[in-house]
């Protein structure tokens, strides 16, 4: 006998077929003799409802009243659930995030988790019970609700399932695994049968909807054993692990874009030292994260920085840089949103040169104009306009897994 963790989004219990049809998965896998914890996410567009609601009474609403808010949606998933398996004379109970344990801190709509705390669990799981966890949230020091933003029900599931020493981690979804690239933008993306710890957490960074990269993270930290299924198919999905069978086959192992980021350029600042501190520091303090940088050659005493931050961070950053201009020394400031990162994936790109310079042959024969580049040793990102970004993501995996015939 086993121990499983699964974990169910919001459109694998969106409605009561589709309830009826998790809870049909659970009852096998608890029928094969497993013990059996299961996460779930709210219904739907249960989130974006409640947020809504949220906006009509008070759009400046604190995130701590927010978080008491949006933690309701997993409840009616877990306890709808929980009937259903009772209807079908299988011993369950649904836990909130913290009857089951999970303390966090006291970032209200982004927390992160401390530990769990595991004793009323194992306790349920010895009557034999399926236990049934609202994901997405926990409680902090203060004993108030805290969520982990969006897509934390992956990160709540494997944080159980590290906890819990879990022999598997099922994250269902309505896609049955990762695939090379969204099949919806490329029709011909290949599902992978595996791929790394360090590939899948670049690929969820770079905009790959699969796995939030928190989740990723963890399991890596803990070697949490990891699949990606279909709560629709019932097939074979992706398993993610530390070292893969056909990694020193594979240059690239999947292809991503990432529309919810800006570029910002800081046009005429003093060439002198620590100037780029000064900038980045400066959004440090602010809780902005950077992404690509680019820094020109110095010319007149003066020179420019490009660098890219998500959307969500805008506004923020823009009001930083603006109070800061006399401080920072800069001429002007000009921002884009309608710019995309697309990127490529692949742990065997680092033995293996003239991946990048194939990517960028790939857009140039695409007529897709590059703005900026970054690298790493298992990732190529670039900066294109966002018009182009679906036909990049075409254009690229075309040239590596259908030329190549991979």
């Amino acid at each position: 006998m086993g121990l499983v963790v699964q974990k169910f989004g919001g459109s694998s219990v969106a409605n009561t077929e589709r309830i009826r049809n998790v809870a049909s998965i659970i009852a096998d896998t608890y029928k094969a003799g497993n013990n059996v914890v299961v996460v779930l996410s709210a219904q739907g567009d249960t989130t974006d409802d409640l947020i809504a609601k949220a906006q009509e009474i008070n759009p400046h609403a604190s995130k701590r009243e927010m978080d008491m808010l949006l933690s309701t949606g997993e409840q009616i998933s877990v306890s709808l659930c929980a009937m259903a398996l009772e209807g079908m004379g299988f011993p369950v109970v649904s836990l909130t995030g913290w009857q089951a344990g999970i303390r966090t801190n006291s970032a209200y709509g982004s927390a992160r988790i401390k530990r769990v705390v595991s004793e009323r669990i194992l306790a349920e799981l010895d009557r034999r019970s399926i236990v049934i966890v609202t994901g997405f949230q926990g409680i902090n020091k203060y004993d108030d609700i805290t969520t982990l933003g969006r897509g934390g029900s992956d990160t709540s599931a494997v944080a159980l399932a590290a906890a819990l020493h879990a022999d598997l981690c099922q994250i269902y979804t309505d896609v049955d695994g990762v695939y090379t690239a969204d099949p919806r933008i490329v029709p011909d993306a290949r599902k992978l049968e595996e791929i790394t710890y360090d590939e899948m957490l670049e690929l969820a960074s770079l905009g790959a909807q699969v796995l939030h990269n928190r989740s990723v993270e963890l399991a890596k930290q803990y070697n949490v054993n990891l699949e990606v299924v279909s709560s629709f198919t019932r097939q074979p999905g992706t398993k993610v692990k530390e070292v893969v069978k056909t990694v020193e086959k594979l240059h690239v192992s999947g292809v991503a874009k990432d529309t919810k980021i800006a570029r910002i350029a800081l046009v005429g600042l003093l060439d002198q030292p620590g100037i780029a501190y000064k900038v980045f520091s400066l959004l440090a303090k602010k809780g902005i994260n950077v992404d690509i940088i680019l820094q020109s050659i110095g010319r007149d005493e003066t020179k420019d920085i490009s660098f890219t931050i998500s959307k969500s961070d805008l506004e923020t950053a823009r009001t930083a840089l603006e109070e800061a201009q006399e401080s920072l020394g800069y001429d002007h400031m000009t921002i884009s949103d309608s710019v995309a990162k697309v990127s490529i994936v692949g742990a065997g790109m680092a033995n293996n040169p003239g991946v990048a310079a194939t990517m960028f042959e790939a857009l140039y024969n695409g007529s897709i104009n590059i703005h900026m580049i970054s690298t790493s040793e298992i990732k190529v990102s670039v900066l294109v306009d966002v018009a182009d970004a679906d036909r990049a993501v075409q254009v690229v995996h075309e040239k590596f897994f259908s030329e190549f015939g991979r």
